[in-house]
């Protein structure tokens, strides 16, 4: 991942993390804040603050304050909507913006989207030859507008031409190989170059999936940047080259990212989205679920997939939001039409044939394979991955996307399945063979009467030819190619989805099991096995619904995805009656690469990256309680605090500046150590520094009163500065002997970012969220200092 590019030094040493908020039983907690909500947050002067509210990068959200804040604000224009016709118009307006952005989102998505898909697809035809009526044209469009095209050779056409006969005249023989060879190698290393070049220059963090990162982001981790106007434009432009390459990489998982990125711009148009981050995310949920609508042509399946998998807080609201946006993209990139078939999806395919009870067997080996797949796939890209990130391989990110490129390249090119794009070998795998198919997969020997066809007009059972030997012996060494080569692709410094290549690799594995199948069925129908269900001259086994199971294993195995792959993957067969083989498979997939480590790829590079993540699939099955994890811990120095009262303002400037904590527990006094509340770094330093230009008579002598009543003071003392209205009057506190594991709940459930330890009202500790990860690592024998940040 892009790991080299983070470059503020985080201390490891803080005792506030700054985690995630999510509002908790409406309780008391929004009433502290000088008891108006802690959305008020304004200086002594009663006006608002600038920066008061607002998140450093690298920090987490409010989320309590966020919520809170949206609560007034919507409070507030309720009650000005009963006063005129402009304020209702107002209110009106403000309810309905979420769906015009919901809206928005969907149309620039899958526009976007779509012109991805169609420059792709014609960047990698280029790299075979050009087409002489337009250059514009890709290969397939180019010979549908040619008259001389036949049905048996539907990819030749005059028009079209190979570099070989734009350079030497000449379409065959060993010169014009090496031709072909030669130019398919260089325009692979001209895209990937490229694609590097302007990750590198121009925006860092358009490189990778960006999934994990993304989850990170809606858990309330705030990256600067990660969604931005030139994030969006680089990623969209390198993820076209990316592909266009030929490195074994699909455009699925950047979707999600290019959508985000939509969103997250979009919003700026909207002041409740703009100024409230928990609103932001909720656009960002939705957002995450048009990406896999538009990748996939799959809107139900891209809600469950933001559901299921990236996340953190999903109300109903944004459920049908989420919906809403998905549809609009859908039909956006369906009125584009990028694949010219009215398909939303490269590799749509329906079946015909009924699958048979006795075939659960295979498809659930499928499963198998896929679970053992995804877990080995997993530990060699992490091992890979943490190797590029401790060594010197790191630092010449250029050099080893080249290498990659021209590696994948040079033993793809010999290999047809190697050789076209992931989207097209998908789809050649899911095809089903009719009577005129020119494809290898379906080489089979003739039947001598070619009338004898099977259930729904397709094809009997029939004798592998040939032909279909050929194909099977390359599928075999393209399985093993494209199971090495993803390994070291995913996770280099340029867009790089996981979709495609994990759906190939299973896909290749589901149609040589489907095809031996086939040919068990065709020379033994009187077995036990296949008698009563398969009679010689049907058509029994459909190994393109492998190739589907088989995809569905191995994305299932390597994603952990269950619910939202199934209903992706039905979506893109058009076919109900195939959803049990679908579920076991998947199901199978997940049980068998659980028993290896619970993460799935994406969790496995939030710990790679150190995103503080608290994982809620993780169970914490240890005995500790609060007081072993709070800090400080024995001979630690004392937990820094500020007092309600009695400290000057030169004091606290100094507390804060020989501390990098994110914030200060605010006690009784010294000696008493009675919890008042809580009250955040980054508000304090804006309101002494507002208060010293804005307030008369402020000087490092002046009082700090947490108070709700100032103290009397001496008659000659300067004014004293009151900030009660930016501390968190009601602070989450656990006792020292709550146990740890509901402590763990406790900050899952409501996304805390820290939690204070007492003992019968009196301050002991804190907890924070990067201490829960730091204990719990600790607990897997894992290093600890691997949580990098706050």
């Amino acid at each position: 991942m892009h790991w080299e590019f983070w470059t503020k030094k985080v201390d490891e040493e803080d005792l506030i993390e700054n985690g995630v908020y999510e509002e908790h039983n409406g309780t008391s907690r929004t009433a502290g804040m000088n008891g108006s909500g802690p959305s008020r947050l304004v200086d002594p002067l009663e006006d608002p603050l600038p920066g008061v509210g607002t998140y450093e990068d690298f920090n987490t959200i409010d989320w309590v304050r966020e919520k809170s804040k949206d609560r007034d604000r919507h409070r507030e224009i309720t009650n000005k909507s009963r006063q005129s016709t402009v304020a209702l118009l107002h209110s009106i307006s403000d309810a309905f913006s979420g769906w015009l952005l919901m809206l928005l989102v969907g149309l620039m998505s899958g526009a976007l989207a779509g012109g991805i898909d169609i420059s792709a697809h014609w960047m990698t035809d280029v790299k075979g030859g050009l087409c002489l009526r337009g250059f514009w044209f890709n290969h397939e469009h180019c010979c549908w507008l040619s008259n001389e095209t036949t049905f048996q050779e539907r990819d030749r056409c005059p028009q079209w031409q190979s570099w070989a006969e734009l350079i030497t005249g000449k379409s065959e023989g060993p010169f014009a190989y090496i031709v072909n060879y030669l130019m398919y190698i260089f325009w692979a290393l001209m895209f990937s170059f490229l694609a590097v070049i302007l990750v590198r220059a121009f925006a860092p963090y358009a490189c990778g999936s960006g999934i994990p990162e993304i989850k990170t982001i809606l858990s309330g981790f705030i990256i600067r940047g990660y969604l931005g106007k030139w994030t969006l434009i680089i990623k969209t432009i390198t993820l076209v080259l990316a592909v266009s390459s030929g490195l074994s990489l699909g455009k699925e998982g950047p979707l999600v990212h290019v959508a985000c990125c939509c969103a997250n711009i979009l919003c700026h148009l909207f002041t409740k989205y703009r100024k409230n981050e928990a609103k932001r995310r909720e656009v960002l949920s939705a957002a995450a679920a048009v990406g896999v609508s538009v990748a996939f042509g799959a809107p139900i399946g891209g809600v469950l997939f933001s559901l299921e998998e990236v996340s953190y807080y999903f109300p109903l609201k944004t459920l049908w939001r989420s919906f809403f946006a998905a549809l609009v993209a859908a039909f956006t990139l369906r009125s584009i039409n990028p694949f010219g078939n009215s398909r939303l999806v490269l590799f749509y395919v329906e079946f015909h044939t009924p699958w048979h009870l006795v075939e659960l067997a295979p498809f659930i080996l499928l499963g198998i394979f896929g679970g053992l797949w995804g877990a080995l796939f997993i530990k060699a890209n992490i091992a890979w991955c943490r190797l590029r990130k401790t060594t010197c391989l790191g630092h010449y990110p250029v050099i080893e996307v080249l290498v990659v490129a021209a590696l994948t390249a040079l033993l793809s090119y010999p290999n047809s399945y190697t050789r076209m794009s992931g989207s097209e070998l998908i789809s050649e795998l899911f095809n089903d063979c009719s009577l005129l198919d020119s494809s290898q997969l379906c080489g089979y020997k003739q039947p001598a009467n070619t009338s004898d066809t099977g259930v729904d007009n397709s094809l009997a059972d029939r004798p592998a030819g040939p032909g279909l030997y050929t194909a099977l012996w390359q599928l075999a060494l393209a399985l093993v190619f494209k199971m090495m080569i993803t390994v070291i692709t995913f996770g280099m410094k340029v867009p790089s989805g996981l979709f495609i290549p994990s759906m190939a690799v299973g896909a290749i594995a589901g149609r040589l099991l489907g095809v031996g199948m086939e040919q068990l069925a065709y020379y033994n129908h009187d077995s036990v096995i296949f008698k009563g269900w398969c009679s010689q001259g049907a058509d029994c086994i459909t190994p393109g619904l492998y190739a589907m199971v088989g995809a569905a294993a191995c994305l299932g195995g390597v994603t952990r995805m269950t619910v939202s792959l199934v209903v992706i993957m039905f979506e893109l067969t058009g076919g109900l009656e195939y959803i049990v083989p679908l579920m076991a498979a998947t199901m199978t997939s997940k049980w068998v690469a659980d028993a290896f480590g619970r993460e799935g790829i994406y969790e496995a590079h939030i710990r790679l990256n150190g995103y503080p993540f608290l994982e809620p699939k993780e169970e914490f099955e240890h005995s500790s309680l609060a007081v072993d994890v709070m800090r400080p811990r024995r001979m630690d120095p004392t937990l820094a605090v500020l007092t309600q009262e009695g400290m000057t303002v030169g004091e606290v400037e100094s507390l804060v500046e020989s501390t990098h904590f994110s914030g200060f527990p605010v006690v009784v006094s010294s000696e008493s150590q009675r919890l008042v509340g809580f009250v955040l770094r980054r508000d304090l330093l804006i309101s002494i520094d507002n208060a010293r230009k804005r307030q008369d008579g402020i000087v490092s002598a002046s009082q700090v009163v947490f108070t709700e009543h100032t103290p009397p003071l001496p008659p000659d003392a300067p004014p004293p500065l009151r900030l009660r209205c930016i501390m968190d009057l009601s602070p989450f506190t656990v006792t020292d002997h709550t146990p740890m594991d509901i402590t763990v709940d406790i900050f899952r459930k409501l996304g805390l970012r820290q939690c204070l330890v007492t003992h019968n009202g009196r301050l002991l500790g804190i907890i924070t969220k990067k201490d829960i990860l730091k204990h719990m690592a600790q607990m897997a024998n894992r290093d600890p200092d691997s949580i990098l940040f706050n």
